[in-house]
């Protein structure tokens, strides 16, 4: 397991992390973003789109539970879960057919899931540090993730203590 932590000071820079990480995320990648709720989950996956070269606006899937948007070198799913009653409802919907080695798929709340999809590449933990700024976690639990991880490291130098 390799970890990285990363201080960011806005939404703007919240935001350009996770531009950041999309710009190393590869398909067959699965990420997990948790943190309490309005710690900016969701501008990280923003940012995880836009790195990834979505230009479209970028909505929440609260109620939809996925929203689908496709880049040239992949399918990208957008999962939010934070209404999933029970994992079984992922099934109802076919959930798992979205995990492929042709897909990124970036899921907050997944711990919602419990065990009904693929385990995390990439986690993502946000924490507040303030009313501005926030605490964010980069944990790589699979060669993927540290490949994400190392592109990071070389694009930025060492980010701990940033």
């Amino acid at each position: 397991m390799a970890e990285k932590v990363r201080q960011v000071y806005g939404e703007a820079a919240q935001e350009a992390l996770g531009a950041a990480i999309g710009r190393h995320l590869r398909p067959g990648t699965v990420v997990h973003l948790r943190g309490e709720i309005g710690v900016g989950k969701t501008t990280l996956t923003r940012g995880m789109l836009r790195g990834l070269g979505i230009t479209a606006p970028v909505k929440s899937p609260t109620y939809t539970l996925v929203e689908p948007y496709q880049v040239p070198r992949a399918a990208v799913y957008h999962f939010d879960l934070y209404r999933l009653g029970d994992p079984e409802e992922l099934h109802f919907f076919g959930a798992e057919e979205y995990f492929s080695s042709d897909s990124i798929c970036i899921l907050e709340w997944a711990e919602r899931a419990g065990e009904a999809l693929p385990p995390p590449d990439l986690v993502l933990q946000a924490a507040y540090r303030d009313a501005t700024s926030r605490t964010v976690r980069l944990e790589a639990l699979t060669d993927k993730g540290r490949a994400v991880l190392e592109g990071l490291a070389e694009d930025n130098g060492d980010m701990d203590g940033e």
